[in-house]
């Protein structure tokens, strides 16, 4: 399960079925969340554009589906980040890409910043924590890779979800 798969194989086309419908749902997701972009947090993304980024993540999921440890830690954490942006979506859409982002600015600057952060951190700390149990308690690598998937969604989260905090704190 650590090894190289080979290329022609059923497993490696197993592997990138599961990648192309983990990264396909988080690029849909961010379509239906964001279609222009306005609101995407990662700054390499939001400046690849839609196109750039689909070639990127076809080179993506045709890579890591050779490494069956690292196709599920990117799958489970697209997932994840997929399942996020569509609990969202609809009001993204419903206010506009603009309006949704001047809405949550002005959240943001009205809040207390240590109450922001401590839910950040105990977010992060519950992703973590879940996780970390999972890999803890595996006995096979495919639930050690759901483990370190979903620390990779709570780092993930805690990353974007900081430099857009930095960035809004900055401006202000």
């Amino acid at each position: 399960m650590d090894d190289v798969l080979p290329f022609p194989s059923w497993e490696y086309f197993i592997f990138l079925a599961v990648m192309t419908f983990a990264r396909g749902a988080d690029f849909l997701s961010t379509w239906v969340a964001t279609p222009n972009l306005v609101l995407e947090g990662n700054p390499l993304a939001k400046r690849m554009g839609w196109k750039l980024g689909l070639a990127v993540n076809v080179i993506l999921c045709v890579t890591f589906a050779l490494l069956p440890l690292a196709a599920i830690i990117i799958s489970t954490t697209s997932i994840l980040v997929a399942a996020r942006n569509f609990q969202q979506a609809w009001l993204m859409r419903s206010l506009g890409e603009e309006g949704y982002r001047d809405w949550y600015i002005s959240r943001i600057l009205e809040a207390h910043l240590g109450i922001y952060l401590f839910c950040l951190l105990a977010q992060t700390a519950l992703y973590t924590a879940l996780g970390a149990a999972v890999m803890y308690f595996s006995r096979y690598m495919i639930p050690f890779a759901i483990g370190l998937g979903i620390i990779g969604y709570a780092i993930t989260v805690l990353l974007y979800t900081s430099l857009a905090i930095w960035r809004i704190r900055r401006s202000k």
